[in-house]
């Protein structure tokens, strides 16, 4: 019977001893990294499993060689994948990687940006377009806008200034913006985060880019003193992106906030859609949730 089962179950990943054929997920996604002036080999390991817990991802990491290496091997085969989740901000890429890269998003790839994610290739056109905003890599007005929440409605402010700060963490607070995206559908109007390093005075050329949720970046804590953008998406030709400023370190990796977020954000950026559902552990307004 046993054996029946594995000849005839399709797509199989694994037969558990019970007999039980498990299919395979049916999205691919990759996580590149390898550099990057956060701790990269502990949150990419963060990252893999609430993709693979969804049961939507089978997730590879491509890992470039270290800073000051020779990178012009590094080139990740990302047309094989359905979403691309970005843990890096190092040396350039060789142009055959930004290349393919441009064209995977043109042509309608996915990806998830985290975090120093946001201040890589500060001189590549077409990855800031991508990303909307970033800092960083002497980011300034001639980067773009700053972008941020005032008076109900986003604005995009052109004064000359540095493009990315941040001031000393502190417990962040989320309010979604947008409720009728598939990514924040069904979460709460507001939710704790926890404590992060929250990005602000980002600045990029914001094109094709919708603010979904904001935080406050309060001046008591050196931050900007506004509303800063904290998840937003951005249409890159037929690609979509799903940028995240969360995610500095492993623990703000195990905030729930943080870990469905990146989930509904993967699968949209993958397919379009959301079908998963907001799990009972959800942070409240004033609870912020973590996972061992």
């Amino acid at each position: 019977m046993l054996l029946k089962q594995i000849v005839t179950c399709t797509m199989v990943l694994a037969v558990a001893m019970t007999g039980v054929c498990l299919a395979e997920p049916p999205l691919k996604a990759l996580i590149v990294d390898g550099q990057n002036n956060h701790d990269w080999k502990n949150t990419t390991p963060l990252l893999k499993a609430p993709l693979e817990e969804t049961g939507l991802f089978a997730v590879d990491v491509a890992t470039s060689p270290p800073k000051g290496q020779d990178m012009s091997g590094f080139r990740p085969k990302f047309k094989e994948y359905d979403v691309l989740v970005n843990n890096y901000n190092g040396a350039e890429w060789p142009e055959e990687t930004r290349n393919d890269l441009e064209e995977y998003m043109a042509g309608g790839g996915g990806m998830v940006v985290v975090h120093a994610a946001s201040n890589a290739f500060p001189r590549w056109e077409a990855y800031n377009e991508m990303i909307g905003l970033g800092g960083w890599g002497g980011r300034n007005e001639q980067s773009g806008p700053w972008v941020y929440w005032k008076d109900g409605q986003i604005v995009r402010d052109t004064s000359p200034g540095r493009g990315g700060s941040h001031g000393r963490q502190f417990p962040v607070q989320v309010t979604v913006r947008v409720a009728d995206h598939p990514i924040t559908r069904g979460l709460p109007e507001k939710f704790m985060h926890g404590v992060e390093e929250l990005y602000d005075r980002m600045r990029g050329p914001a094109k094709n880019l919708t603010v979904l949720a904001t935080s406050f970046s309060p001046e008591a804590m050196g931050g900007s003193g506004r509303e800063e953008p904290a998840l937003m998406t951005i249409r890159y030709g037929e690609g979509r992106v799903f940028h995240t400023v969360f995610g500095h370190a492993p623990p703000q990796h195990k905030s729930v906030a943080f870990i469905v977020t990146l989930q509904r954000g993967a699968e949209w950026a993958a397919t379009g859609k959301v079908t998963q559902p907001v799990p009972d552990d959800f942070p409240t307004v004033d609870e912020a949730k973590v996972r061992p």
